[in-house]
Order: structure tokens, then C-alpha cells, then sequence
């Protein structure tokens, strides 16, 4: 039932939302303080890492600059690694942990790590799904509307059945990102491209990272309560 204009299962995304601005927030604040604090061996973002791949058989990775901000990935169809021109050419403590935590990735690849294996075979498949879940629900919510109960239903159940896909994407892309900001620490301490007084930081930049991914499942997972409960309710 609709009171007025207003959903209340939309309180449901309310400790999600809340959740999500503060991991933004710390991104932005851990980014924004570690940026300016430069390593003592004054090593880039480049230089890390092709230190880190070449270190682990990975010669043949290209670097190359990306535009934007925060826009590092690692491109594991192609096998190229892309990187900001703040963290390619920067050399602060920022700098070295993302693209080390890029670099991860990279290794992830090389060692056939499962979870991005399977996260790469599901993604081309999520990303076609994950656009028509929406759609699919409202327009199941329409024809049960006209009274359509059986058409409706089964439409709205394929929207859920989408919409899951999304979920377990967001799932199995958490231990993903965990793993490689594990994986760039070890690297960055290993290879001394940070000492153990810049670890700390390096730490902080990375978990503030990690919790953007947490706050991305916690959405989707919210979400799709409140999805089951409007399929409850009608």
C-alpha cells in the first residue's frame, strides 16, 4: 500500500544510502590526505607498477594513462593496466597503493584467481540483465495492476531473477578487491617501494576503498528486500 506519494519500502534503502555517502566520504578524505604526502624513495604510480608485474613474470603487461579521476582498472580481456594521471605520474602514498592495488589485480589474472574468473565470465551477462531488472519489475507491477495477475507475476519474477545477478556480481566482487589490496601491501613491502612507517597509510587509502565495494553489495542486497516485499505486498 502507497501512503500518498510515498513508498515505505523505500526505508528499507535508508541505512544503505547512509552507509554509502560515508565510505564516499572516506575515499575522498583518505585520497585527498595521502595524495599530498609523498613516498620516501619518490617512486610513481607507473614505476610501482611495472616493478610489482615485472617482479611476478608479468612483463607483458602494458601500462597505459586513462582521463579522469580515480578511474584505475585493470582490464583483465585485454590484459592492460590503466592508470590516472594523478596515480601514473604522482608519488605520493595514494599513488603507489592504487596502482599496486591495480597491480593485484593484474596478479590475480596471472594466477587464475577464482572469484575474478568468475566474475569476468558473469559480467558481460550481468551487465545485459542488470538494465532490463528494472524495467521488468515496474512493468510486471503495471500489468498486475490491470488485473493480469498470472503476466504480471511472471514478469516481475524475471525482473527479481535479473536482479539477483546483480547481487551476486556485487557478492563475488568483494573478495575480489579485498584480495588485491591484500595482494598490493605485500607487494609494496616487499619490493620496498614503501616503508613500514608508509604502510599504515597505504592501508588506510586501500580500506577506504574496500568500503565503497561493501557499501555497493549492502545497496544491492537492500534493494532487492525491497523488491521481495513489494512483491509480497502485491
Amino acid at each position: 500500500m502507497y501512503f500518498g506519494y510515498f513508498d515505505p519500502t523505500f526505508i528499507v534503502l535508508i541505512p544503505a544510502i547512509i552507509f554509502t555517502l560515508i565510505a564516499q566520504g572516506k575515499v575522498k578524505s583518505a585520497y585527498s590526505k595521502y595524495r599530498s604526502v609523498p613516498t620516501r624513495r619518490g617512486i610513481t604510480g607507473y614505476q610501482a607498477a611495472r616493478m610489482i608485474l615485472d617482479n611476478n613474470g608479468m612483463r607483458h603487461v602494458p601500462i597505459e594513462i586513462t582521463a579522469g579521476t580515480l578511474s584505475d582498472h585493470y582490464d583483465p580481456k585485454n590484459d592492460i593496466m590503466r592508470l590516472s594521471n594523478d596515480v601514473y605520474n604522482g608519488t605520493s602514498i595514494a599513488s603507489v597503493s592504487i596502482a599496486a592495488h591495480e597491480s593485484g589485480h593484474a596478479l590475480q589474472d596471472g594466477t587464475s584467481y577464482g572469484f575474478l574468473k568468475f566474475r569476468s565470465a558473469i559480467a558481460p551477462a550481468v551487465s545485459l540483465v542488470s538494465t532490463a531488472s528494472w524495467p521488468l519489475i515496474l512493468i510486471g507491477l503495471i500489468v498486475i495492476g490491470t488485473g493480469n495477475l498470472t503476466t504480471g507475476n511472471m514478469i516481475f519474477n524475471l525482473g527479481i531473477l535479473f536482479f539477483c545477478a546483480v547481487v551476486l556480481f556485487h557478492t563475488v566482487t568483494l573478495p575480489v578487491e579485498l584480495n588485491a589490496s591484500r595482494r598490493a601491501v605485500r607487494q609494496l613491502t616487499d619490493l620496498g617501494i614503501i616503508d613500514a612507517a608508509e604502510t599504515r597509510g597505504a592501508k588506510k587509502v586501500l580500506s577506504a576503498a574496500a568500503m565503497t565495494y561493501v557499501a555497493a553489495l549492502a545497496t544491492a542486497v537492500a534493494n532487492l528486500i525491497r523488491i521481495l516485499l513489494i512483491r509480497g505486498r502485491d
